[in-house]
């Protein structure tokens, strides 16, 4: 890798942007010219012409999706893992470029490092959860004939379309990475389109992806400027994402092309998220100076230009004034100025125009409210040459009526600006959450668990997500406005309908789900696992005995038999401590729906294992799991078990160290029956398999 291919530190020159388009960036004329919302200079200009959108789709469905395909789940999930190192190791040159968006370190932090993160959460979560090769079977398939041979279940194989990513400008690192890696991970190449205001930025991040040389050949390409004609050109097998406002989520859903062709939109849109304090916290409790610290962080962190950030604040009608007084006097303390200064403690909005819509939308604000802490009165922003057309301290709006104040429930101000509004009681209060139609998140302060399991069927159903935060979870929690990788991201209503993130159901949203039907043999062989009717690979050598290479999907053992006694109960008993009636009580036992005492369903399983498990060191290294398991029917004293364990799953782990041999993981279905040829007992075993060349433990 050459390291002309870096991208260059921001300097006096202004930057001219550059489409990345079919392997290749596009040098053009400069276009709008992008300014720091810092200081006082302009730092890069739009390219003037738009991107050829015809021409990266068609690249990206030609050569990005099958340069995906060459590699699966795993390997995807590999190269993520790689990616997120590569970036780190040149993070210094994202926060620098940061620094124009108007962001202090902490919001640099939240955008960098946090999007790098969930590049390694989603490697983590494919790594486990994803199996090897490019489909994904979503089971368990379920028998749709009496005699077990027509079955039917469900697949999710990659679409043959390209996903395009609309994102908005206030987190132009951590919004694309954290859409592309489960689009990447799912084999569907990616055409970025960033806001333009931060633009700047996010090119910088595509072109650090670029210099990695991690990527495949055109999954990932990255446009800038105006959409133009892009939407026309997108066909049925295409995805749409979006994150922005809730009037240009309607737009892009109303599209002819994108009506036309059912073409799914993934919306993320702005809301009006609420904050609620519970009736029984009073000034003093930690949940009042949690939601007093929650609020404040909220309307200055990225300067309040966040999706998910508080911009309702629910407070008991007696705490009003109390509340108020609270958050005015936290935010006396916050210092707005040049990022770079240790006194500094909130930044910019990222451009002058960006300023004067929050000042447009606060003006709408106050028809139905007053200022109770005036952004104007604030202490001057501090530094040398500052663009102060992009500086708004923080603005806390009261509105002592909320029932009538219908511009507080429709009207977003999307910088640091909040409105505190009184509720009588409970009801109330989650009644005036709900106005806003569909919000990202809310979040209830109480330590009262009867009051939470109230409210949380109410707010649920008009909030994508609900954080409950008391001086129990205070230590660890992660706040109001964090989205988590393993946490469903997106709204209903106005907030979009949509769901980003959520773990591996982000990767899901770019498979498409089709119901299979046929034989065992047949699902076997469409699925890549066994299931149970389908024909046995029968081996002389012990399943237990083969490296994970050389296991073939079937491979099945039926181990000899094994007949209970009533010395098995007791032993086992003994060992345990269980001595439960039905195992030991005789007279219980016969009133009992089971009419005898039956075996422990854990001496099942014991016993099971010990009729398949090969004693001899060898390939198989740990069970670490039981998956499905079902105790189908009693086994009692005198009943005589058998089990058949077949190699039902295979899931290639790439080795993570250069000269290793690596390992494997293996499901194996376990099917335990009794001496009339009845399953007693089914479930999955998981094991980690060494692959040949490399043995942990020395072979006979």
């Amino acid at each position: 890798m050459a390291s002309t291919r870096l991208p260059a530190l921001p300097g006096e020159q202004i930057k001219t942007l550059a489409h990345w388009i079919a392997g290749h960036w596009l040098s053009a004329d400069p276009g709008t010219t992008l300014a720091s919302a810092i200081v006082r200079q302009q730092i890069a200009h739009l390219p003037a012409k738009p991107a050829p959108c015809q021409e990266a789709l068609d690249f990206a469905r030609q050569r990005g999706r099958a340069a995906l395909l060459k590699g699966d789940f795993q390997s995807r999930a590999s190269i993520l893992r790689a990616l997120a190192k590569f970036l780190l190791e040149h993070k210094a040159t994202l926060y620098a470029w940061s620094f124009h968006t108007g962001a202090t370190r902490k919001d640099s932090w939240i955008d960098i490092e946090g999007g790098i993160a969930t590049l390694s959460a989603y490697a983590a979560m494919a790594q486990q959860e994803l199996p090897s090769g490019n489909l994904l079977h979503e089971g368990p398939a379920i028998s749709l004939g009496k005699k077990g041979q027509w079955m039917g279940s469900h697949i999710l194989v990659p679409r043959e379309g390209v996903a395009v990513h609309i994102n908005a400008f206030n987190f132009p690192v951590w919004g694309i990475l954290e859409k592309f890696a489960p689009s990447f991970l799912a084999g569907m190449p990616c055409l970025v389109k960033p806001a333009s205001a931060t633009a700047y930025l996010s090119e910088v991040l595509v072109r650090l992806m670029d210099a990695s040389d991690l990527l495949p050949q055109g999954s990932l390409q990255l446009m800038l400027g105006s959409s133009g004609d892009l939407l026309d050109h997108m066909l049925e097998a295409d995805v749409l994402t979006f994150t922005g406002s809730a009037e240009t989520a309607r737009l892009l859903r109303s599209h002819p092309n994108i009506v036309q062709r059912s073409i799914p939109v993934n919306a993320e849109a702005d809301s009006l998220n609420a904050a609620l304090l519970g009736p029984e916290v009073q000034p003093g409790d930690p949940e009042w100076d949690l939601m007093v610290k929650e609020v404040v962080q909220e309307m200055t962190v990225k300067a309040g230009q966040k999706c998910t950030a508080i911009r309702r604040i629910l407070v008991p009608q007696d705490r009003f004034d109390a509340m108020a007084s609270s958050i005015a006097k936290q935010l006396s303390l916050i210092q707005v100025g040049d990022t770079r200064l240790e006194a500094v403690t909130m930044g910019a909005l990222a451009s002058a125009a960006q300023a004067r819509d929050v000042r447009a939308q606060m003006s709408q604000l106050l028809s139905a409210s007053e200022l109770y802490v005036d952004p104007d009165k604030a202490s001057p922003a501090i530094g040398e040459d500052l663009h102060t057309d992009c500086m708004l301290a923080p603005a806390l709006l009261y509105c002592a009526d909320a029932d009538k104040a219908e511009v507080v429930h429709n009207i977003e101000a999307f910088g640091p600006v909040a409105t505190i509004m009184p509720y009588r009681d409970l009801e109330h209060g989650l009644a005036l959450a709900a106005r806003a139609q569909g919000s990202l998140v809310a979040s209830l302060f109480s330590h009262d668990t009867a009051l939470v399991k109230h409210a949380v069927l109410n707010l649920a159903a008009w909030h994508g997500r609900l954080a409950v935060i008391d001086r129990d979870a205070a230590a660890e929690s992660t706040g109001h406005g964090s989205p988590l990788p393993g946490l469903k991201h997106g709204g209903p209503g106005r907030a979009g309908g949509g769901e980003e993130l959520g773990g591996i159901r982000a990767v899901k949203h770019y498979l498409q789900r089709a119901a299979i039907q046929g034989s065992p043999r047949m699902l076997s062989a469409m699925t890549g696992e066994y299931h149970r009717g389908a024909p046995l690979v029968a081996s002389d050598l012990h399943p237990f005995r083969r490296h994970f290479e050389d296991l073939e999907i079937g491979h099945s053992l039926l181990t000899h038999r094994r007949t209970v006694t009533e010395a098995d109960l007791v032993m086992f008993g003994g060992i345990s401590g269980d001595y439960f009636y039905m195992h030991f009580d005789e007279e219980a036992a016969k009133a009992s729906s089971f009419g005898r005492r039956i075996a422990h369903g854990y001496f099942v399983l014991a016993a099971a294992a010990g009729l398949f498990v090969h004693p001899s060191p060898g390939p198989v290294l740990a069970n670490y799991g039981i998956d499905s398991l079902r105790f189908v029917k009693p086994v009692g004293i005198g009943d005589t078990i058998q089990a058949r364990l077949t190699c039902k799953r295979k899931i290639d782990k790439p080795s993570r160290n250069a000269g290793e041999a690596g390992q494997g993981v293996v499901a194996w279905d376990v099917a335990v029956s009794n001496q009339a040829g009845e399953l007693v007992a089914s479930y999955d075993i998981l094991t980690l398999v060494q692959k040949r060349g490399f043995d942990a433990i020395a072979q006979p």
